[in-house]
């Protein structure tokens, strides 16, 4: 899916949770400046967030309310050194929540993603203003 605007996000947003239902953890894989912080603002937006959605670099997982007593928990795994600092905090109890888990970097953590998680690839187009979506 081809996205050339920020607006647009959303309607990638409602492809991804229309395409996946059931799904609650999904891969966000990207290079560096792919938009995948940028795309988490759009699905927490279509999920129904009113949290103000940021980056978690340095704490390494944000959680954002949803209607119901749901929540999102959105990981950015780019700063860990191995899969056991993930498991160090308690990332396999997030995943099997229930609750919605994005994760940027999840190649750092490739081995404790469970078999049905959904992989988004955004690519940047040559242009640096159009994104690529595949999932």
């Amino acid at each position: 899916m081809i996205c050339k605007t920020l607006e647009s996000l959303s309607l990638v947003a409602e492809e991804v949770i229309k395409k996946h239902p059931q799904t609650r953890i999904f891969a966000l894989r990207g290079q560096m400046g792919a938009g995948k912080t940028t795309f988490m603002q759009a699905m927490a937006n279509y999920l129904g967030s009113k949290s103000v959605i940021s980056s978690p670099t340095f704490a390494i997982v944000n959680e954002y309310e949803l209607p119901e007593e749901k929540a999102i928990y959105h990981f950015d795994f780019y700063r860990i050194q191995s899969e056991i600092e993930a498991v160090n905090i308690g990332f396999e109890d997030y995943l099997y929540s229930g609750n919605y888990c994005f994760i940027e970097w999840a190649e750092k953590v490739e081995n404790l993603l469970p078999e049905e998680t959904v992989n988004i690839f955004i690519t940047v187009d040559t242009d640096g203003i159009t994104r690529n979506f595949k999932f």
